[in-house]
């Protein structure tokens, strides 16, 4: 009888404990598939069709109600918003929930995911959102300095009181979130500050960070250059390299007297400030959490852009430092999108871009981010300034996007699905899939619309997906396609059908059969400029 309730007993803890992992387990969280990490929502893949709100405008909700309406029009199926420090803890220790929870609502009403982001300690380098209390008593909550003393709007990451501070109020609205929403999701990812980095200097010039900057190089990061030699980004590889690839030593005798050593050394203590604020808030509630960085121009000494945040050159020193954030994330106000991008995917950091300028080329950028780099999401910046939102580009790819949605998630990460992006200047890009060899152009190639022989075309792009050995599903705008077979017996390839559609549901609904004029006779496949859409192709080898 003892043994009986025994093994009763036993088994009830043990459906306790997996119940809990279960539960554990079903908040959003990251999986690897492949060569890429998905994002996963209520135990499925979720690709961010996002927006991100300008600044300000997550602190009135009222100042909100014109604009749901426009992102339902525009397909988003997330929202990127600012939460802030100064709001949430107006006075220290009492914490004030209401817009975060007004935000929370209102997504939730408008079938909205979010991802939060925290302006905590930093936004765009300053302290512009740290509560009154904290700005107003720099004895306690030190800022950095120049070479003269003179103190920035930037909190010190060297001070402990301004890391408790931030660690404090983070944790709480972690611990919030959960209480308020575990069961509905609707808070899927945290952006943990915004934009780190040090200005107008290239390091902090705080007494107590001075006497850091002369102390040796924290074993923990000279382990993890030593474990990682051959994989460091090539300009921190170099400079460890150059001064003799020591173990030991203060930041100069590592790297040399250089502002790139100061970044270094910056990069370092904002990294594991970070990772401290980082673990605070896991603690309350894992979500992923990721960081985004400002990133710099060429010839552009640090300190004039913000030194020390997490871009390609020091990216090992912010994985070293900051282990507990998942990634590492860029904001786009360059036209260098491929080179960013190149450089930010890793096997280590997959690629989610939460921040780009809000202009026509999104539309398809948003499709090469996804099919080339394997991409969890996209949002476009001050998404609510947007104009003709039903008729926009983006509107029409976001739509395209959230249709296929469940076939990229399949293909994530697998060597099925690749990304084309086209220009004037680059107008032609080649894809391998399979037994076949794809040729992208832009539309304009071809010299039938009046508007190929102006001087500058439109950014135009799109995605590919092979399904089966000969079939596949190609959407985006402004491309045209020709293929030949990779078999040395039969290297023609001949088109068996195109058909246009739509997915609903999942499930492939085929429109017209387009053999005709629609592929030029089957010569290719087509969308002219502004004909955003998806199409079914199953091909064929001959001789």
């Amino acid at each position: 009888m003892h043994l009986a309730k025994l093994y009763i007993l036993s088994f009830l803890v043990a459906s306790g404990i997996a119940a809990f992992a279960q539960k554990q387990n079903d908040i959003p969280h990251l999986v690897k598939q492949g060569k890429t990490s998905q994002l996963v929502v209520q135990n499925k893949p979720f690709i961010i069709l996002g927006g991100e709100l300008g600044n300000s405008s997550a602190s009135d909700i009222k100042y909100m109600e014109p604009y749901w309406k426009k992102f339902a029009d525009m397909h988003l199926n997330t929202i990127l918003a600012p939460v802030y420090w100064e709001l949430i803890e107006p006075t220290e220790g009492r914490f004030d929930f209401k817009s975060v929870d007004d935000l929370i609502e209102e997504s939730r009403k408008h079938n909205l995911k979010l991802i939060l982001l925290w302006f905590g300690s930093w936004k765009n380098s300053m302290s512009c959102y740290a509560p009154e209390w904290v700005k107003l008593n720099q004895k306690r909550f030190p800022r950095t300095q120049d070479k003269q003393g003179r103190s920035a709007e930037i909190l010190s990451p060297f001070s402990e009181a301004n890391l408790e501070a931030d660690k404090k109020v983070f944790a709480a609205l972690m611990k919030h979130i959960r209480q308020i929403d575990e069961q509905q999701q609707t808070v899927i990812m945290i952006q943990v500050e915004n934009e780190i980095g040090m200005l107008p200097e290239a390091r902090d010039y705080h007494p107590a960070a001075t006497a850091a900057f002369n102390k040796p190089v924290p074993q923990e990061l000279t382990r993890y250059l030593n474990s990682n030699k051959e994989t460091l980004a090539p300009a921190l590889r170099e400079a460890w390299k150059k001064n003799g690839a020591k173990m030991n030593g203060t930041w100069e005798e590592l790297f040399g007297k250089s502002l790139a050593t100061d970044e270094a050394f910056i990069a370092w203590y904002f990294a594991k400030y970070t990772q401290v604020v980082t673990e605070a808030g896991k603690d309350m509630y894992p979500l992923p959490m990721f960081i985004n960085a400002a990133l710099n121009r060429p010839n552009v000494k640090p300190g004039d852009y913000p030194s020390g945040g997490p871009l390609p050159h020091i990216i090992d020193i912010w994985k070293a430092g900051a282990p507990a954030v998942d990634f590492l994330s860029p904001d786009f106000y360059n036209p260098d999108f491929k080179y960013w991008n190149d450089l930010y995917t890793r096997a280590d950091n997959p690629l989610f871009i939460p921040e780009i300028r809000l202009e026509l080329s999104d539309a398809s950028k948003v499709f090469y981010a996804i099919g080339h780099y394997h991409a969890m999401g996209f949002s476009p910046f001050s998404i609510e300034s947007a104009e003709d939102p039903v008729k926009s580009a983006l509107a029409k790819s976001y739509e395209v996007l959230s249709q296929l949605s469940p076939v990229i998630s399949v293909h994530q990460g697998k060597n099925t699905m690749e990304g084309v992006l086209v220009d004037k200047t680059n107008s032609e890009q080649i894809v391998k899939l399979g037994n076949y060899t794809f040729t992208f152009k832009h539309d304009y190639t071809l010299g039938w619309s009046p508007q190929a022989k102006e001087e500058q075309w439109p950014i135009m792009g799109g995605l590919i997906i092979q399904t089966a050995p000969d079939e596949f599903i190609i959407a985006g705008d402004g491309i045209v396609v020709t293929f030949t077979s990779n078999l040395p017996d039969a290297p023609l390839a001949g088109i068996a059908r195109i058909d246009e559609g739509e997915y609903k549901n999942g499930q492939w609904v085929a429109g017209r059969r387009m053999n005709g004029d629609q592929s030029h006779q089957g010569r290719h496949l087509r969308f002219s400029v502004g004909e955003c859409g998806i199409q079914s192709l199953k091909l064929y080898p001959y001789k």
